[in-house]
């Protein structure tokens, strides 16, 4: 009489299970790229929005499910969207190596994210909602290098702009005194002559 119970119990518990399983499948899906760290307690976080460098990646679905991330993917992106606002791709792709090293689940000490390296805040400013999608990455970063340029023709100053702020630029009216964004516009700079170069 006691083993019925128990097989309910068990097919319940199997039917809760799968239940579960399906729900978190739902929301890794919609998240894209499930992030994680440690605390010192040993209790582990989890999050698909990341707000420092402590997260890692645990899980990606959506570069396999959606928007590749392999190098000719981003290639092709960086072209489709650098026709589409008027900029050069080689400066797109220069931009790419030095900031993230082409991997598109990049996160920085500051918490920019993604290929382009784009802080939250400015996520907000440009209507991105998936900063690990390479595609819409690539194209909130080329849209905001784009307004840089404009508003700073100098293309020093436009990279200045992009690595330290716009308001920094303005400060001191010019490249700003930080190492980080010195050696920033160097590497850029160097990276694209470079790659307009070999074009040639």
């Amino acid at each position: 009489m006691l083993r019925k119970p128990r097989r309910f119990f068990s097919l319940f518990g199997a039917v809760a299970g799968i239940c579960v399983l399906l729900l978190l499948w739902t929301g890794l899906c919609a998240a894209g790229t499930i992030f994680f760290y440690k605390d010192e307690h040993g209790v582990m976080h989890f999050t698909d929005t990341p707000t420092s460098s402590k997260f890692r990646p645990f899980l990606s679905l959506r570069s396999r499910m959606g928007s590749s991330a392999d190098r000719a993917s981003i290639t092709r992106y960086v072209e489709q969207y650098s026709q589409r606002y008027g900029l050069d791709p080689h400066l797109v792709m220069a931009v790419i190596e030095v900031e993230s090293g082409f991997n598109h689940q990049a996160v920085s000490r500051a918490g920019a994210q993604g290929l382009m390296q784009i802080m939250p805040a400015t996520q907000q400013d440009l209507g991105l909602a998936e900063p690990f999608d390479p595609a819409e990455n690539i194209e909130a970063g080329i849209r905001y290098l784009k307004m840089l340029i404009d508003r700073f023709p100098d293309l020093s100053l436009a990279l200045a702009a992009y690595n330290a702020g716009p308001a920094n630029v303005e400060r001191y009216n010019g490249i700003p005194p930080f190492r980080e964004t010195q050696d920033y516009v160097r590497k850029v700079t160097t990276n694209y002559d470079r790659r307009r170069a070999a074009r040639n």
